[in-house]
C-alpha cells in the first residue's frame, strides 16, 4: 500500500465524535459528491469507501448502495461508487460551496473537516522519494481557496494552482506536511514521515560534509603541488633560500601532501621553534616571489 493509502486507512479508523464525524462527511460529500436525483460518491479506496458507509449507518440510519467496478483504461484500481437516495441529509451537512459555519466552528471540527478532505481528495509523496509534497485535487475554486485558508490558519503555507478545470491545494515543505499529518491526528503516518525525513536529511548533511572535505583536501594537494613546483624551479637553478625559507622548502619536500596547518604543527613540533599557519605560509609567497621570476 502506498504511504497516502496507510495515512488514510489510519484516518478511517479514527475515533471521532458525533459532531466531529459530520463535519468530516461535509468535507467528504462537499469535495465529492454528484447531487442529481441521487447522492453519487466514489472512491479508489475500499477503506475511505468503508468509512462513508459506516458514518452514514451511525449518524443517519442510511445504508447507500455501493458498486464496485474496474478502472477505465485498463487501470487495475477498483472504484467504489456509492449512491444515496435521501437528499436530505444535505442540510444537516451543511452542504452549500463552502460549508455552514457549524461544520467548523472550532479546532476539533476543522480538524475533522480537512481529515475528510484528505480522504477525498488529498495525496501525499513518499518521503523516500526525491521532494516532498502534499496536494488536495479539487473542482470548485471557492472550496479550494477555503481549503487553503483553514490550511493557512495552522500557518502551513498552503498554495492553490489551477489544472485546466480544476483545483489543487498543495504544501511543498516537509515540516509543514508533518504538522499536517498531526492536525489529522495520523501519528503512525506522522512517525514514519518524520523518520525517514530525518535520515534523508542527515544523509544529505553527510554527502555536504563529505563534499566539503573532499574539496578542502584537492585545495591542499594543489597548493601543495604549487609550492612543490615553486621550490623545484629554485633548486634547478641553485638558488640559496634564506634559513626560514630553506626551513619551509625542506620541510615541504618532505610531507608533500600536509596542509598548512599540519606543516606548521609539524615544523614547530621538531625544530622545537614555533611557527605560525599564517608565519609559513609568508614564508611560501616569498619562495613563489623568487621562483616565479624564472617562470
Amino acid at each position: 500500500m502506498s504511504f497516502t493509502g496507510e495515512a488514510k486507512n489510519e484516518v478511517c479508523h479514527l475515533e471521532l465524535s458525533e459532531a466531529e464525524s459530520i463535519s468530516q462527511l461535509s468535507a467528504i460529500f462537499i469535495s465529492n459528491a454528484v447531487i442529481d436525483d441521487k447522492i453519487t460518491l466514489m472512491t479508489e479506496n475500499s477503506n475511505v469507501a468503508r468509512r462513508i458507509y459506516t458514518l452514514l449507518k451511525k449518524i443517519f440510519n442510511i445504508n447507500p448502495q455501493i458498486t464496485i467496478r474496474k478502472g477505465y483504461n485498463y487501470s487495475k484500481k477498483m472504484h467504489y461508487i456509492l449512491e444515496i437516495k435521501d437528499k436530505k441529509i444535505l442540510k444537516s451537512l451543511g452542504i452549500g460551496s463552502v460549508p455552514e459555519t457549524f461544520i467548523v466552528a472550532d479546532d476539533d471540527l476543522i480538524r475533522a473537516y480537512l481529515s475528510g478532505i484528505f480522504l477525498m481528495t488529498g495525496s501525499i509523496n513518499d518521503p523516500k522519494t526525491s521532494r516532498y509534497h502534499l496536494e488536495f485535487n479539487l473542482s470548485d475554486k471557492k472550496n479550494a481557496l477555503f481549503v487553503s485558508k483553514l490550511l493557512n490558519n495552522y500557518g502551513l503555507n498552503s498554495k492553490v494552482l489551477t489544472r485546466e478545470n480544476r483545483y489543487m491545494v498543495y504544501i511543498k515543505e516537509a515540516e509543514k506536511i508533518s504538522d499536517f499529518l498531526r492536525l489529522i491526528n495520523a501519528y503512525n503516518a506522522v512517525l514514519y514521515y518524520e523518520d525517514i525525513r530525518i535520515y534523508r536529511d542527515h544523509k544529505n548533511m553527510t554527502n555536504r560534509l563529505n563534499n566539503c572535505e573532499q574539496a578542502n583536501v584537492d585545495k591542499i594537494i594543489e597548493t601543495a603541488n604549487k609550492q612543490l613546483k615553486d621550490i623545484e624551479i629554485i633548486r634547478s637553478k641553485k638558488i640559496i633560500l634564506n634559513e626560514k625559507e630553506e626551513e619551509a622548502a625542506i620541510y615541504r619536500e618532505k610531507y608533500p601532501e600536509a596542509s598548512l596547518t599540519e606543516l606548521s604543527e609539524i615544523i614547530s613540533l621538531e625544530t622545537n621553534s614555533k611557527i605560525s599557519k599564517s608565519g609559513l605560509y609568508h614564508r611560501f609567497r616569498k619562495i613563489n616571489a623568487i621562483a616565479s621570476k624564472f617562470k
